[in-house]
């Protein structure tokens, strides 16, 4: 396994866990120890989500960063949670006190039902457009002029931001999203647009998203072993079959309007075939939100280069249950990396 080593060729972001996982003395610990491993590792940073279920995600963000000496805390943004200016806000007050800088994951769905009870009835593609404009004066307050905006679902004159925002502390913008709306937002904002990757023979809209400009980059969950057949008992150890998991994944699926959610869901759980990493059961069980890859270090590190070579150059990987597991991990991007310098060459 590799050691605390950089992956220089790309980002990498680990995922918090979730406080709904686990009891409140044990919640804090826990997110500490995966944000002090993923600095070890030098990741760029730790996603930290929202839904009506979960704690404020800005509050985990100063824990993670009083905690660490660098890691940029990725803080998943929802537009009906908070006024752009309270958000620009919470940037320029991390960066005063702290002199670090945070990372945004914009969102522009989430969970149908957290809408529907915050009596929001937006349609799809109108949500990228109302995310638009959020960032948009977002971005406008952090660059230092007052900012006056005028939008569909925005509207603020000459507000101004203090502090101010040195711009070595201005976050990077990602995306979550797979549509046609979300790629022209993500194009509009100069966003990195986050998949739920496909396997990377079917990475079409991968495809037309480089062909229009957009950066992007894929959210994975990855279980390698120096062999394949030890790689997979140690995923369906991770990840039992489920049936009440799939139920709830089904119940799910019939409200959901997001597209990446569809395009997977339409998939078999089991691998493509008995050489494919690509694995869908965690998710289609209820038990992550992304696909996984699985497999011996170099069949992974090769799959893994395919999508780099496809244009993926930011990475957010699942929640790891430890350092060991986050180790196996950056076993793999430092070996896709070395494949990736290989094919350039």
């Amino acid at each position: 396994m590799v050691g605390a080593q950089p992956c220089r060729d790309f980002e990498i972001y680990t995922t918090c866990p979730q406080s709904k996982d686990m009891e409140a003395r044990d919640y804090v610990r826990r997110a500490v120890d995966i944000a002090q491993w993923s600095e070890e590792f030098h990741c760029q940073g730790m996603l930290i989500y929202t839904d009506n279920g979960l704690i404020d995600p800005w509050s985990v963000a100063e824990i993670v960063i009083q905690n660490t000496s660098s890691l940029a805390p990725l803080v998943a943004v929802q537009p009906i949670y908070m006024h752009p200016y309270w958000v620009a806000k919470k940037i320029a007050t991390i960066a005063y006190l702290h002199e670090r800088p945070v990372a945004l994951n914009m969102l522009a769905g989430g969970f149908k039902a957290d809408l529907a009870a915050l009596g929001d009835e937006t349609p799809h593609d109108d949500r990228y457009v109302r995310m638009t404009e959020y960032a948009q004066i977002i971005r406008g307050l952090l660059e230092g002029s007052p900012t006056g905006f005028a939008g569909k679902y925005y509207n603020v004159k000459k507000l101004a931001l203090a502090p101010p925002v040195p711009p070595e502390l201005f976050p990077e913008l990602l995306m979550s999203g797979s549509s046609a709306a979300s790629l022209a937002s993500a194009k509009t904002l100069g966003a990195t647009a986050i998949r739920y990757p496909q396997p990377p023979e079917c990475e079409v809209e991968e495809r037309d998203a480089i062909a229009i400009g957009v950066k992007c980059g894929a959210r994975v969950g990855i279980i390698a072993r120096d062999s394949s057949g030890e790689a997979w008992r140690e995923a369906y150890d991770q990840f039992p079959s489920d049936q009440r998991g799939q139920l709830q994944h089904k119940l799910a699926m019939t409200v959901s309007d997001s597209v990446w959610h569809k395009q997977l869901s339409d998939r078999s759980e089991d691998p493509m075939s008995q050489d494919s990493p690509y694995w869908l059961r965690p998710m289609k069980s209820y038990q992550t939100f992304c696909p996984y890859l699985v497999g011996s270090y170099s069949r992974v590190a090769k799959e893994l280069s395919r999508y780099i070579g496809l244009g993926f150059r930011t990475w957010i990987t699942d929640i790891p249950p430890s350092r060991e597991e986050l180790g196996h991990v950056m076993e793999v991007f430092r070996r896709a990396t070395a494949l990736s310098l290989e094919a350039v060459e």
